[in-house]
């Protein structure tokens, strides 16, 4: 059976590239403008299995009422207000072999779409929780149109259609039209441009381009909705405006896209060229610092909701 890998670490290298990040934000070195010492809004959650209570949260979505959720190890799915007051939970109908590890909750009705890594599948929700299970995707491990190694996300255009990445062996994007049927893919495993190392994290843009955080090059990759590329930038290290596995991608609609990296335990804002605006955050337990986070949306008020996965728990900034 195909095993899920995680980021390939040289776990030498790493210690010396956080040790880097954390010197450098010491220093105040992290960028002009920064607010990366700046204390959170908000800091909810903690270690448990309980309600609100999280164990390696490892994705996040918001909806139209600014309602979070979250889901983690426990394969349960969490939503909350912005505030973090818990609302409801419902579970995952398997988990033996691995939890989700994407959220997106659908611009066409407003539904949450589960990638459900480990069973090569995308669910579908209502916000209450009711499976739509006529709206499943994929199931099937394969390589084949249709079938799936570990799928890491799912969009959905403004025609409809999906878009659902994947990583493991295939690393590729595949798109389906709004009955689920294939109609195209690209990509491949590799950094040449066009090809991904685990695609974590997909969005589109106002103008209808897929944004894609490719996680393992450390760059973000622009396409059109027929896969042909548009724009790339990143590239890896902890300096200001390079990215140490971005695993989360979120656009502003005001020129700026917010990247949540794992690996160098900050978020950092970009121009849509790449070019680094501000950063926040460092490695740590305390509140303002940041542990392998994983994920973050914007609520309608323009806040930051970062999943500090490591520290079981969610902090709100205003970056």
């Amino acid at each position: 059976m195909l095993k899920e890998r995680g980021p390939k670490i040289n776990r030498r290298r790493f210690g010396r590239l956080a040790l880097g990040t954390m010197a450098a934000v010491a220093t105040g070195g992290c960028i002009r403008g920064s607010s990366s010492e700046s204390e959170p809004d908000k800091v909810w959650g903690r270690l448990g299995a309980g309600n609100g209570q999280f164990s390696k949260p490892r994705a996040i979505a918001i909806d139209a009422n600014d309602n979070l959720y979250i889901v983690d190890m426990t394969a349960r799915i969490q939503v909350f207000d912005a505030d973090g007051n818990f609302i409801r939970v419902w579970q995952t109908p398997e988990q033996a072999t691995g939890r989700p590890t994407g959220l997106t909750i659908s611009n066409i009705d407003g539904n949450l779409m589960v990638a459900d890594t480990h069973y090569y599948r995308i669910l579908t929700y209502t916000p209450q929780g009711e499976l739509l299970t006529h709206a499943t995707i994929g199931g099937t491990l394969g390589q084949g149109p249709g079938e799936f190694g570990f799928v890491t996300d799912a969009v959905r255009d403004v025609h409809g259609n999906y878009y659902v990445s994947e990583y493991g062996e295939f690393d590729r994007i595949q798109k389906f039209s709004p009955d689920g049927k294939f109609m195209l893919q690209w990509g491949g495993h590799g950094d040449v441009p066009g090809h991904f190392m685990r695609p974590q994290h997909l969005e589109f843009d106002a103008d209808g381009l897929l944004w894609v955080a490719d996680a393992c090059n450390h760059r973000i990759q622009v396409f059109d909705d027929d896969g042909k590329i548009v724009k790339i930038w990143g590239t890896q290290g902890t300096a200001p405006g390079q990215l140490q596995y971005p695993y989360c991608l979120v656009l502003d609609g005001k020129g700026h896209v917010y990247v949540c990296e794992y690996g160098n335990h900050r978020v950092q804002k970009f121009t849509l060229d790449g070019e680094s605006v501000a950063c926040w955050g460092r490695e740590g337990r305390k509140p303002g610092q940041l542990f392998n986070p994983w994920a973050l949306v914007l609520d309608s008020r323009g806040r930051c909701h970062v999943l500090d996965s490591m520290n079981h728990r969610v902090q709100r900034i205003v970056l």
